[in-house]
């Protein structure tokens, strides 16, 4: 049955439809840049209420359902026969037939954080057939539907608006607010100076004539705007010319999972900290590898001004429904004397394209290839403390996330009574737990931001529970732990257990023991056992009584 369904499905036509039943509005558009990823998918509007009607896009079937992973809150995954997969995001409610498999494995498993794997068999669904009702679960920060087009085979990630721009209106054009020069250390200078530098576009084509010398690389800030809709959006296609020929192409249509955290590169990552605003290159790092940007070859889409005449550039951006706009000026190239850049230490440099490893005493940092956009000279910083458990080190004077997971290790400097403890802590606006494992001396976790400070941290504390309370069968208990983090809390009545589920928003645990399968209303009294764990493996066990 599985082998004959899987060739049916594969040998279907299949055609697209709207995941609501109403006129779609967007609040976010796919590939939008944000710190450290790319926006995935769409953001549907839901009227700023919970409990709208979800549908399949399309033929297919459920093939994965989670809870509480990935900031998605509750999520349905739908795979289809022309290689998509469509995840819907931020639900209230499965369907009673899905919410009924998602409860048995959660009960199975024993937690609330679920990742559910289905057959094809298990639930086909059909073009605008009902599967969840919209909600503001998980990272959602306002109620809406967040819906993602995934190549099933590799993973990356697709604008859905390749597949559903007719359900979508949008005649406004992108508008362009200005751009920014950026000379390349000791091999350009523009208007005079060696810094980067922004001018607003007052019209879509300056007057102003700028001058330049040697290699100069550009960014744009845009927005792509949308008609019935109050977001700002970003920008699918930028191309930029000089003379008539292009030097620089984007087009956000498809980005693989593992360039997420690019989008620092492509964008100007140090000035968007600063002001909260993009300006999206219009060159490329070396380490950066998007394939959705395309620059003239060799010159990864810097502009060379080495000749003294008049450099006519245009930027055109427009949007997948063809809304277009242009912007030019006028670049002079004018000879003058660029400034050396500054040496650099050999012993602090790292290399874009290599494995590098950094040690001092007391330090050891991994830094494996494919992790930086470009070469760069750390400032490593060490504090050292009588009191604390190893030197506190940090590698860079402000935020530099890197492209994925790097490697730290750290040598105790203290004796403690269990070494199963220890963990690297991030110092970062908040504290984070970085794993840690010991051996032979030193802790070793992972990193990726080296403008954070980091040691080693002991956690032998069990977490805290508090604020009980339990009315009708509802319980609601609040839990946390203060160093290395919760890991799981689980609760059980009668030796049953029951599921509480997790508020992320409110950083509360919950509990309806009305819908517990193993748990019968009697008016008395029940025994009910609460035990957390956190990530060093302390517990900590609460007992009171219920009445049900």
């Amino acid at each position: 049955m599985l082998n004959i369904l899987s060739a049916l499905l594969l040998s279907a036509s299949i055609t697209f439809g709207s995941p609501v039943n109403y006129p779609i509005s967007l609040a976010g558009n796919f590939g939008e840049p944000r710190p450290n990823h790319f926006h995935g998918g769409i953001d549907v509007r839901t009227g700023m209420v919970e409990g709208k009607p979800i549908f399949s896009v399309a033929d297919g079937f459920v093939c994965r359902v989670t809870v509480g992973l990935n900031g998605f809150g509750n999520a349905v995954y739908v795979r289809h026969p022309n290689g998509i997969t469509t995840v819907y995001c931020h639900l209230k409610k499965f369907t009673p037939q899905l919410a009924a498999i998602v409860r048995n494995w959660q009960y199975k498993h024993q937690t609330w954080f679920a990742d559910v794997c289905l057959r094809p068999t298990d639930y086909p669904v059909a073009r605008g057939q009902l599967i969840a009702v919209s909600g503001n679960t998980g990272a959602s920060k306002a109620p809406h539907l967040h819906l993602e087009f995934r190549a099933t085979k590799t993973w990356s990630m697709i604008d859905p608006l390749d597949y559903l721009k007719d359900f979508v209106t949008d005649t406004t054009e992108p508008i362009a607010h200005s751009f920014m020069a950026y000379p390349l250390a000791g091999s350009g200078v523009f208007c005079g100076s060696s810094r980067k530098q922004s001018y607003g576009f007052t019209s879509s084509r300056l007057t102003r004539k700028f001058t330049a010398w040697g290699k100069v690389g550009f960014g744009i800030w845009a927005n792509d705007y949308m008609e019935g809709s109050f977001g700002i959006l970003g920008v699918r296609h930028t191309s930029l010319s000089v003379d008539g020929e292009i030097v620089f192409e984007s087009d956000v249509d498809s980005i693989p999972d593992n360039c997420n955290r690019m989008v620092n590169s492509w964008g100007d990552y140090e000035h968007y900290c600063r002001t909260r605003v993009w300006y999206m290159k219009s060159f490329a790092e070396p380490g950066n590898t998007l394939p959705i940007l395309s620059t003239a070859q060799a010159s990864y889409g810097l502009v060379n001004f080495n000749e003294e005449r008049d450099y006519h550039l245009v930027y055109t951006i427009s949007d997948i429904f063809g809304n277009s706009r242009q912007y030019s000026f006028v670049v002079k190239g004018k000879r003058q004397e660029i400034p050396t850049a500054p040496n650099a230490s050999l012993m602090n440099t790292l290399r874009y394209d290599r494995m590098n490893v950094l040690q001092r005493p007391g330090m050891s940092l991994k830094i494996f290839t494919g992790l930086l956009p470009d070469d760069i000279e750390l400032m490593p910083t060490v504090r050292s403390d009588t009191e604390a458990l190893s030197d506190e080190w940090s590698f860079y004077k402000q935020s530099y996330p890197l492209f994925g997971w790097a490697q730290i290790s750290l040598r105790l400097k203290k004796t403690v009574s269990d070494p199963s403890k220890l963990y690297i802590v991030s110092h970062y606006g908040v504290d984070r737990y970085m794993g840690g494992t010991y051996k032979d001396g030193w802790v070793t976790g992972r990193i990726r931001e080296l403008g954070a400070k980091y040691e080693i941290a002991y956690d032998d504390e069990p977490p805290v529970i508090t604020a009980f309370n339990a009315a009708n069968g509802r319980l609601r208990v609040y839990a946390y732990d203060k160093r290395s983090g919760l890991r799981s809390l689980k609760g059980y009545v009668d030796g049953h257990f029951v599921l509480f589920e997790y508020n992320e928003k409110a950083h509360i645990y919950s509990c309806d023991l009305r819908q517990s399968p193993s748990i019968r209303k009697t008016g008395g009294s029940h025994l009910l056992k609460i035990s957390a764990t956190d990530r060093c493996g302390n517990k900590a066990d609460f007992s009171t009584q219920v009445k049900y």
